[in-house]
């Protein structure tokens, strides 16, 4: 006879950890570093469109799928590749995948043509499909509640990090070394951290620290609705993807842009678009923490934020297209680039506190869905096809009409965010309920 488990605190379930450990930094290092080579292996393509574009005589539209096939893939397979990540192992899944994305990157280096090459872009982006979602799921899972805006935000940020580093690293090494050397680098840096990922992180010490509030109360399964339970996380799951439309064209076309208009070479263009790329990777962070400080008493205030980083992207990045090349444009863009992802964070934040966390795994599957099937996918490649059709410059002046859309979607979303936190917390309490009833049934 099995001794008696008392229930879970339903507060608990929704908290996380008491407190932070060693460990779970060290866990987050390691995430946020595989993040990191994952967007190097994304963005390193964008460093050397030029070089591509003039070696096999590619049209703008045939290099934005390069760059959007990625982030298609991502958004095809995240959620059930997060799904069976959730059910097989999420530290097993991740050295898996990072291991992948890693030997498509080297094979394309070796790509003879467009076909091979976008075949090897193809297979970047089914080894990346699920690791954002799954691996933010495993960082949260070992932090406190409090911190999950912040950490939402920062492990976010880590892909935009990757995104300067692939896109300045590209540029020198292609410049001096050749466009291959470039990709060949970033894979056997990628394969090296799969390595160490998968010899310190182990699944069971990740379970030890999260505790209860990794597993469904009562020890049963929770349903997949769940993920879709109330109207205000649908409508954030829709917003937060729109949002990044812009935020994945700039980083693709930036290079390209200022090679074009700026007459600058390949290197010195790619350092430019790396400084705009670090501009968007500090806003992710910084966001996320002023949506962490500024929403303690008031957890609506991160839809006012969301509204308002949406809002200044959109203003910002249309003064800037209306100004010809020169340092003042070049600082609006910066700031446009600041704000354009900042909504990750409270985006983030919304999602964990509107879902079960012992499926938070799926969920930021779904929110990576919505990323890249809404913004980080369409973005370059329709960025790409309006550039063949009217030119880049034209073509960016677009961007600005899906952070418009996105702001109207985050003001509908926070009319139901109390009453849906309100419901969510109602089911909690009965699954915790309905666990211990269980159980003590088995004692009979």
């Amino acid at each position: 006879m099995a001794a008696l488990v008392p229930a879970a605190d339903p507060s608990a379930l929704s908290r996380g950890p008491a407190r932070v450990t060693l460990y779970s930094w060290i866990v987050f290092a390691l995430s946020f570093g595989l993040l990191i080579s994952d967007y190097m292996a994304r963005q390193v393509l964008n460093a050397v469109f030029p070089l591509l574009k003039a070696e096999w005589a590619l049209s703008d539209t045939q290099l934005g799928w390069l760059s959007g096939v990625v982030a298609l893939m991502v958004g095809l397979l995240t959620f059930p590749l997060s799904l069976a990540a959730d059910r097989w192992g999420r530290v097993r899944s991740l050295a898996v995948m990072a291991a992948l994305w890693s030997l498509a990157t080297l094979l394309c280096a070796a790509a003879a043509n467009y076909g091979q090459m976008l075949g090897g872009r193809l297979m970047v982006g089914v080894g990346e499909a699920a690791y954002g979602s799954v691996g933010i799921a495993v960082v949260i899972s070992v932090f406190p509640r409090r911190l999950r805006a912040t950490l939402s935000a920062a492990f976010m940020a880590g892909g935009l990090f990757g995104q300067v580093l692939g896109v300045a690293l590209g540029g020198e090494i292609s410049a001096s070394h050749g466009w291959r050397t470039a990709f060949l680098v970033i894979g056997l840096s990628g394969l090296a951290l799969a390595l160490a990922y998968a010899l310190i992180v182990r699944e069971r010490l990740i379970a030890d620290i999260a505790g209860p509030a990794a597993r469904p109360a009562g020890g049963g399964s929770l349903p997949l609705r769940a993920l879709f339970a109330g109207r205000c996380v649908r409508q954030v799951y829709t917003a937060s993807g729109i949002q990044l439309f812009a935020a994945g064209a700039l980083p693709a076309w930036l290079p390209s842009y200022f090679n074009r208009y700026y007459d600058l070479p390949v290197n010195t263009a790619s350092r430019l678009a790396a400084l705009l790329l670090l501009a968007c990777g500090c806003g992710m962070i910084l966001c996320g923490m002023a949506s962490d400080r500024l929403a303690v008493a008031h957890p609506d205030r991160k839809f006012q934020l969301a509204i308002g980083y949406s809002l200044g992207s959109a203003i910002t990045l249309t003064l800037a297209l209306l100004l010809p090349a020169g340092p003042a444009q070049i600082a609006l863009l910066a700031i446009a680039m600041f704000l354009v992802a900042g909504t990750t964070g409270p985006a983030g934040a919304m999602v964990a506190n509107l879902t079960p966390l012992a499926i938070h795994g799926t969920a930021f599957a779904t929110l990576t869905l919505a990323h890249n099937l809404l913004g980080l996918a369409p973005g370059p490649i329709a960025t790409g096809w309006l550039a063949d059709a009217i030119g880049l410059h034209e073509a960016f002046r677009f961007l600005p009409f899906a952070s418009l859309l996105a702001a109207w979607l985050f003001f509908r979303a926070r009319g139901s965010y109390a009453a849906d936190l309100a419901a969510l917390e109602a089911a909690r309490t009965h699954r915790a309920v309905g666990g211990r009833d269980q159980r003590r049934v088995d004692l009979t």
